[in-house]
């Protein structure tokens, strides 16, 4: 990935110190770790802002008090109640050190044009997928209409609730292009042409994050989402909820949302699991021909399945927070599509917290197991040890 493309914008924003007014509200950032930090979110809420007057939350800009660039930023209205919440804002931190930033009230339209990395949407045009993307990673799961066509034995549905791994290796934008591709060309996507390509099988399994809930000695799941509600695009986060009918596990009745984002930056998605009818989730890798190799770190709350994928490689993984992996399990079986890898997750007051995401050799960053592995290390480290943020 190139680091420059995201970070050059920076200095786009630099010209517009001189037309800005401080709002004397000063940010600060500490890394309590031994290695440098970025590509991480740190979020300012409305409520924590003390604005002037004629101050508006949305006019407002981030400014690095060192170097004196501002730094991109994306607003996000979290409730959809028509206005905005959050500021987002990536520094970079070197380690065991802190940096300073100001709040500049900027006018809306002075601001400058980003792109938007991070994006997400509902495709009714591919039957009603929901695809989203990063700079680094793409995935897309399944809607109503995939699933009833499969219970009416027509041709072209999908029946899971898995979770599909696209794999792109370009860090521009790729879902409306592919998408559209295929309008004319059916399954082109399913060929690479120089940006990557979706070879990875979901079917009934897991995916890269899916979940089931386990009884005795059976895996139990539910089915395709029935409702989306997109939150947010923009250059630093994609964020959207997906709705599921109540599904059965051996006479409990479960309910199921899930609350996805993915930042910029970053390999894995966050999932946020709002779960009723069990105290415990388990969320999978799948297996695909059982080639790979698994990694189970309870120690570190992570799993990990690097296998061989067509004339390349690839990592997938699950990264628990704060201690709330269980147990995990390589649960292999005869049957298609059924072996997966789990991680057992914690439900804490009906929410279950993990990240799930992979790493493609083609993409020439993580071209190794060991180097997919460290990568996973450092990203439960870093989530187990958040920044920290003030406000004065």
């Amino acid at each position: 990935m190139k680091i420059s493309t995201f970070y050059s914008l920076i200095l786009i924003c630099c010209a517009l110190v001189s037309c800005s007014r401080g709002s004397n509200q000063i940010i600060t950032v500490k890394n309590t770790l031994d290695l440098a930090r970025n590509f991480e979110t740190v979020e300012i809420k409305r409520a924590d802002v003390n604005l002037k007057t004629e101050g508006v939350f949305e006019n407002l800009s981030v400014k690095d008090l060192k170097s004196n660039a501002i730094l991109v930023s994306q607003f996000v209205d979290e409730d959809q109640d028509g206005k905005v919440d959050v500021l987002l804002f990536q520094p970079e931190i070197e380690a065991y050190s802190e940096k300073q930033f100001e709040l500049l009230e900027v006018d809306a339209s002075s601001k400058p044009e980003v792109i938007e990395y991070c994006y997400s949407r509902f495709v009714p045009e591919r039957t009603d997928d929901y695809a989203w993307e990063n700079n680094k990673v793409g995935f897309r799961t399944f809607g109503p209409t995939a699933q009833k066509m499969i219970e009416d034995n027509v041709k072209g549905g999908t029946l899971s609730s898995g979770i599909d791994a696209w794999l792109k290796r370009v860090e521009y934008p790729i879902i409306n292009k592919w998408y559209k591709k295929a309008e004319n060309d059916k399954g082109a996507y399913h060929k690479d042409s120089g940006e990557g390509l979706d070879n990875f099988h979901v079917g009934v399994s897991r995916g890269v994050g899916g979940i089931a809930v386990k009884i005795d000695t059976t895996y139990y799941i539910s089915k395709n989402f029935t409702n989306w509600k997109t939150i947010t695009t923009g250059p630093i986060r994609t964020s959207f909820v997906l709705e599921y009918a109540d599904w059965d596990a051996n006479g409990q009745t479960i309910t199921e949302k899930k609350h996805i984002s993915l930042d910029y930056g970053s390999n894995l998605s966050r999932f946020e699991i709002e779960i009723t009818g069990t105290d415990a989730i388990y969320t999978g890798l799948t297996l695909h021909e059982k080639g790979g190799m698994p990694t189970q770190n309870e120690a570190s709350g992570w799993i990990s399945y690097w296998q061989p994928h067509d004339d390349s490689e690839l990592g997938i993984a699950i990264v628990v927070p704060n201690k709330n992996m269980l147990s995990s399990e390589l649960f292999d079986t005869p049957v298609k599509d059924w072996s997966n890898l789990y991680a057992q997750v914690k439900v804490n007051n009906g929410r279950a917290l993990y990240y799930a995401g992979f790493g493609w050799k083609k993409a020439d960053e993580f071209t190794t197991k060991e180097a997919w592995e460290n990568y996973l290390e450092t990203f439960a480290l870093k989530i187990n040890n958040p920044l920290v943020v003030t406000i004065n």
